[in-house]
């Protein structure tokens, strides 16, 4: 059974407590780099603690704090509460 394709949003926009997965990062090369070795890749899946101008984090069992123009950079797809 396959659920529709939501939109994409900046993980800024994910309400605090939503799960995602990162479907795209944006930005220069340097930065796409620095967030994949944090463990914030295409495909992983990320929920947000808390936060607007700064995003806590949490990706494969650590906390990450990302400003608001990183968050920005990280486009994700909200998942279906019954797919996490």
């Amino acid at each position: 059974m396959s659920f529709p394709q939501q939109p994409l949003s900046p993980l800024c926009q994910l309400p605090a407590g939503a799960t995602a997965r990162i479907c795209r990062l944006t930005g220069s090369d340097d930065f796409c780099q620095r967030i994949r070795e944090m463990g914030c890749g295409e495909a992983a899946l990320v929920t947000k603690i808390s936060g607007n101008t700064t995003s806590l984090c949490q990706v494969n069992g650590t906390r990450i704090a990302l400003n608001h123009q990183a968050a920005m950079h990280i486009l994700v797809e909200l998942l279906p509460s019954s797919a996490r």
